[in-house]
């Protein structure tokens, strides 16, 4: 005959689950997303709509510049290629005379190349931007920003030096 106790300690698995209503992990992902398939959506999908006017402005800006850039880079270029071959452009009048000299046009083509190509990258490191942003935002959306969590700088006088009050920085935490 053998005698056992029951064990009163025995926990269930399912009593193990740790869930929390705030903490969502794939929420940064998903805002990362929708910034990438739609600039602005990951704003949007954070419930932060004021950004994604701000996001669209950016790039549309950028877009706008890029556009102009190369349309007036083109201008120049087939100018240039006109005037090369003998053949009058549009920067020399009815008489001509030449409105904007040779190396002038080659000039106007190194900046517009360049401003093109600057208006480009900045484009894409906005559009790069905003999706890192929307993935840092939805990260901090999750955390505990309570009261509880506050700092209260203080003036604390040193009883030596009465005069001179000394700034310090006073962290409480409190569960």
């Amino acid at each position: 005959m053998s005698v056992a106790q029951k064990d009163s300690i025995a926990v269930k698995v399912n009593q193990l689950q740790i869930s929390s209503d705030k903490y969502n992990p794939l929420s940064p992902t998903k805002a990362a997303f929708y910034s990438a398939i739609f600039p602005g959506g990951g704003q949007i999908y954070n419930k932060k709509y004021w950004k994604a006017p701000i996001v669209w402005a950016a790039i549309g800006t950028s877009v706008y510049f890029y556009v102009d850039n190369s349309n007036q880079y083109d201008k120049y270029r087939t100018a240039f290629k006109l005037r090369t071959q003998g053949l009058k452009d549009e920067f020399t009048d009815d008489t001509g005379k030449e409105l904007i000299s040779t190396p002038g046009l080659e000039n106007a083509q190194k900046v517009l190349r360049k401003n093109r190509d600057l208006s480009l990258l900045t484009g894409v490191l906005l559009y790069v931007l905003q999706i890192v942003e929307a993935s840092v935002n939805a990260h901090l959306l999750q955390f505990n920003t309570d009261d509880s969590l506050s700092l209260e700088p203080m003036v604390y006088p040193d009883p030596l030096f009465i005069e001179a009050p000394k700034v310090g920085l006073t962290l409480k935490y409190s569960f």
